[in-house]
């Protein structure tokens, strides 16, 4: 019988042989005893170590060749070294991207030379750990072109970005009949928590859907929009289908109704150069570590007038003006939401994130990963049996560098395991933190190759041969196994 993409479970939940293919990876088909977790076991083994320590799998890039890639992936360390004795092919940079040296350096001086608390002593290092928190602000705002340094709020990440907007702003504006719109593929972090303010308030959330090129459909959002829409979530790019979405367009509809506009551009910010005085969206939010930046740090951007109106999200040190016994006053924005000490060397990284990005340029590399965005998208549509979700690329429609896909009878971490284990390369696979998007697709999961500016074509020509070999290997795997459980089955009824 066969099993479809959305049924299909990972192989290694289903039977377990112990029986090899030839010249495969013996730890893999060898084991007695297989984990339940897909193909590979709940702790690994594997091998880490420099280039120069081993042949290279992967190809090198060309010495003197003009692409972006081969010029800036010196500067990533964690690039140039082996895994499981393959070359490092690193292509889940939707997921997370990889630092440069240039942001380790920054945030290795912080640490070793002026690590001390921001806005609270008047001594040497404190002045100066202040001047750089604040410069990082600076160069935020200005790489977003905010009006102004102070409509920049450093938080943990975009997700409590998001969440601040939501209790603060949420929680004072909306109520019982208002609604919230979002698309049906939004990443999680812009979905509970409108949830769970809508439980509080008794508003209600209203999803757009897709079009049949698999793109959040604006003109169903466009017709929803209403007196009674007090907020539109939307992403700019989405981490699953690619799509990239009129914000400027969907902005201006909102505000004709009087709805505020709050932007996902974690996908973006890093990719693209974003203006969000152009957009004239009311909030936008993003991540340090997705932008070649520190974990730990994200930035909500909001219109100065909307700040100033909103209650504090934590309360306790910095966010204050007075404190007496029974009421506090509150400072002004961005410092009444950042209570607490801050991640200051994390932020002192983003803002040299943020100088590394400047310097190459992002509309040279928005240009460079569109090449790389149709050159992956053309690659993998070679490759039979396989459903790349998204819209196709052409002159009107713009694809972000990455695919999410599927290879009909195959699990998705199925695919990413092989790949790691026995070819060095770094794919995600799973729903993306995009659940609501994955069921309306039809399926339960996928896989995912999402590149950066450090990543060449060399990398996706490696990447797919790599994933030919991969769905070959789990392919025969699979024969194997049933010819196991035919001859089982026959045994079985003698």
């Amino acid at each position: 019988m066969a099993v479809s993409a959305s049924q299909h479970h990972s192989l290694c939940k289903l039977i377990a042989s112990p029986f090899s293919l030839p010249n495969r990876n013996p730890r893999l088909l060898n084991n007695p005893n297989p984990s339940p977790n897909p193909v590979r076991g709940r702790f690994r083994r594997f091998v880490c170590s420099s280039i120069a320590a081993s042949t290279p799998a992967a190809p090198l890039e060309e010495k003197n060749s003009p692409s972006l890639g081969d010029a800036t992936r010196p500067d990533f360390p964690i690039l140039d070294q082996v895994i499981n004795g393959k070359r490092l092919v690193y292509l889940d940079n939707a997921a997370t991207s990889q630092k440069p040296t240039a942001v380790i350096k920054v945030l290795k001086e912080y640490y070793e030379s002026y690590n001390s608390n921001v806005h609270r002593g008047i001594h040497f290092l404190s002045a100066k750990a202040t001047d750089e928190y604040e410069q990082a602000r600076r160069k935020v705002a200005a790489f977003v072109n905010a009006l102004e340094p102070r409509e920049i709020v450093f938080t943990r990440n975009a997700t409590e970005a998001i969440n601040l907007v939501a209790y603060s702003w949420g929680l004072s504006n909306l109520k019982s009949g208002d609604e919230v719109l979002l698309t049906i593929a939004e990443h999680h972090s812009a979905i509970v928590p409108w949830q769970l303010v809508a439980q509080q308030t008794g508003a209600s959330l209203k999803y757009i859907g897709l079009t049949k090129e698999q793109v959040p459909d604006v003109d169903q959002l466009k017709k929803l929009l209403s007196k009674k829409t007090k907020l539109v979530v939307t992403h700019h790019v989405s981490n699953t289908l690619a799509s990239v979405l009129p914000i400027d367009q969907i902005v201006h509809w909102s505000h004709d109704v009087g709805a505020k506009v709050l932007v996902d551009a974690c996908q973006s910010v890093p990719h693209m150069s974003v203006d969000v005085q152009k957009l004239n969206a009311d909030f936008l939010v993003a991540s340090s570590h997705k932008m070649c930046g520190p974990t730990g740090v994200g930035f909500l951007y909001g219109k100065s007038e909307l700040l100033s109106a909103m209650p504090p999200f934590l309360g306790g040190g910095e966010m204050i003006a007075d404190v007496f016994e029974d009421y506090s006053t509150y400072a002004e924005p961005p410092s009444r939401f950042e209570a607490g000490t801050p991640a200051i060397g994390e932020v002192i990284g983003l803002g040299a994130a943020i100088d590394y990005l400047s310097n190459i340029g992002m509309q040279r590399i928005h240009q460079y990963e569109l090449e790389l965005a149709n050159f992956l998208y053309d690659s993998l549509l070679t490759i039979p049996n396989i459903h790349v979700y998204g819209p196709a690329p052409s002159e009107t429609t713009h694809r972000a560098a990455l695919c999410s896909f599927n290879v009909e009878k195959l699990h998705a971490t199925d695919i990413a395991t092989i790949l790691d284990e026995m070819h060095g390369v770094a794919i995600r696979s799973g729903h993306h933190c995009a659940q609501p998007l994955h069921r309306f697709l039809g399926v339960n999961s996928s896989a995912r190759a999402s590149l950066h500016f450090y990543n060449s074509k060399k990398d996706v020509e490696f990447f797919i041969e790599a994933l030919r070999d991969t769905i070959d290997f789990l392919t025969k795997f699979q024969l194997h196994c049933a010819l196991i459980v035919m001859v089982s089955v026959l045994c079985m009824s003698l």
